[in-house]
């Protein structure tokens, strides 16, 4: 009896309470509809636990409604088109007002990028799954009055299990639409033509990138060049840096995106800073001194990032081999494969890609091209990477800022292909020509004392037009 009187107390409350996503607002609820279509495994868990009348908006009602009907009618998840057909035969019902809501919205989840993914899905299979506990609970108080407790433990446990996990994993024939489709991968680009080419346009989220280079010969410079192409075009980047300070670090990027020669960026800075607050993106650099974090460590620093609404497009760390294991091991190779499984099960919890790089040993140094075989310490860790390429510089090829880089693996197209490179420290500058192309000439483009008199005339012209102005 005491059980039943604490149920009849707290009924009243929890018919009261309000059973919709609008406490979270009304981009939470676009991009929750939003996920029930891109994602067919987390559509398969939602639907057993959420009611449409959870939205608040009217046309994600109906627009939710619409997915659930097909799926439940044919057995197979919507595809683009089939939803696009879908709302443009199936809302006569609808007011004009309405029907023009729904068809604009899906326009929309078609070029949007979904935002903290992993939090929407669990705070709304976590909603969801109290209001049917709610139910579960109000209905066991009218069964207690005729004493049914077989009948309450099972209305409780039918409650309890809804929304669980349920994905048996990619279905071939059912899902065959989703590997095709752009928001699959969401790749963010090398800002390297050749290179964008043959990984699907750059490196998607999930997988995990490493360059391969003897020390000196570039692992850092090409790690700033990725994340800033990346800024330019709009996305949010993380850098961890074990090796260099943030802001050496930053100069870098200041380099790269701004054009300057590093060794007049301070006289030039006035200058920098209007080409770093003209481009989209965002970016955050963080030190940690060599050994001393863990990929737990950063993990703990992404959470931290997410819970200040921070987007994270993109993660770069410089480089995998100076992280702290998070378990000790009697043997380095053991240690740096725990490294490099830690850091790509990261980049599939952050659903972003991950670039790191990784140490050669001796035989690597003045190789013309470095292959995997001369990967420091532990060959395996290219087993758990994406995507691998090497930079290969003899001393002739620093003094010309000439090189190699080598595709040593691609899980996405083409591989052990080499392309020759430019490659100058002085301004962050990396490109990559075809194979077939007269690199020698190509990479003569201007001396370095022509291209630090351009640098300088640009800056003059800039600051003619600022005074102008």
């Amino acid at each position: 009896m005491i059980l039943y009187y604490l149920y009849t107390i707290k009924r009243e409350e929890m018919k009261e309470e309000q059973a919709n996503f609008a406490k979270y607002g009304k981009s939470f609820q676009e991009m929750l509809a939003q996920l029930i279509v891109n994602d067919r495994p987390f559509a398969d868990q939602i639907e057993e636990v959420l009611d449409v009348s959870f939205f608040e908006l009217k046309y994600l009602r109906i627009f939710v409604s619409k997915i659930f009907e097909y799926r439940n009618r044919y057995g197979v998840h919507p595809t683009d088109k089939i939803v696009a057909s879908v709302l443009r035969t199936e809302l006569d019902n609808e007011n004009q007002a309405v029907q023009k809501q729904v068809r604009d919205y899906f326009a929309r989840t078609l070029v949007r990028t979904i935002e903290d993914e992993k939090y929407i899905k669990e705070i709304s299979l976590d909603f969801c799954k109290k209001q049917n506990l709610k139910r579960a609970i109000l209905k066991s108080v009218e069964l207690l009055q005729s004493s049914s407790y077989d009948e309450i433990k099972d209305v409780i446990d039918n409650a309890l299990k809804l929304g669980i996990d349920n994905d048996h994993g990619h279905d071939f024939k059912k899902d065959f639409e989703i590997r095709y489709t752009p928001h699959a991968r969401n790749p963010v680009s090398t800002g390297w033509k050749i290179i964008d080419g043959i990984t699907k346009n750059g490196l998607g989220k999930g997988e995990l990138g490493v360059i391969i280079a003897p020390t000196g010969a570039g692992k850092s410079m090409v790690l700033a060049h990725l994340g800033a192409q990346a800024v330019k075009v709009g996305k949010s980047v993380v850098h961890y840096t074990l090796e260099l300070s943030e802001a050496v670090t930053g100069q870098r990027y200041d380099s790269c995106v701004s054009g300057v020669r590093l060794s007049d960026l301070i006289s030039m800075k006035d200058m920098v800073y209007e080409k770093i607050n003209d481009i989209e993106g965002s970016l955050l650099i963080k030190e940690y001194p060599t050994r001393s974090a863990t990929v737990n460590n950063l993990r703990a620093h992404l959470e931290k990032l997410k819970k200040r609404n921070q987007k994270i497009d993109m993660i770069l760390v410089d480089y995998a081999d100076l992280l702290k294991p998070s378990t000790n091991y009697k043997e380095k190779r053991t240690e740096l494969e725990s490294i490099y499984e830690s850091l790509r099960a990261l980049a599939q919890e952050f659903n972003c890609p991950i670039w790191t790089a990784s140490q050669t040993n001796r035989s690597g140094l003045n190789a013309e091209v470095v292959t995997m075989e001369s990967i420091s310490e532990a060959f395996s860790k290219c087993f758990v990477a994406d995507f691998i390429l090497s930079i290969s510089r003899t001393i002739k090829d620093k003094n010309a800022n000439t090189g190699r880089m080598f595709i040593a693996k691609n899980r996405n197209g083409l591989d052990g292909l080499v392309y020759p490179i430019f490659m100058e420290p002085a301004t962050v500058k990396i490109k990559v020509f075809e194979q077939e192309e007269d690199a020698v000439e190509l990479l003569r483009e201007k001396t370095p004392k022509e291209q630090a008199d351009a640098i300088k005339e640009k800056y003059k012209n800039f600051r003619r037009q600022a005074k102008g102005a």
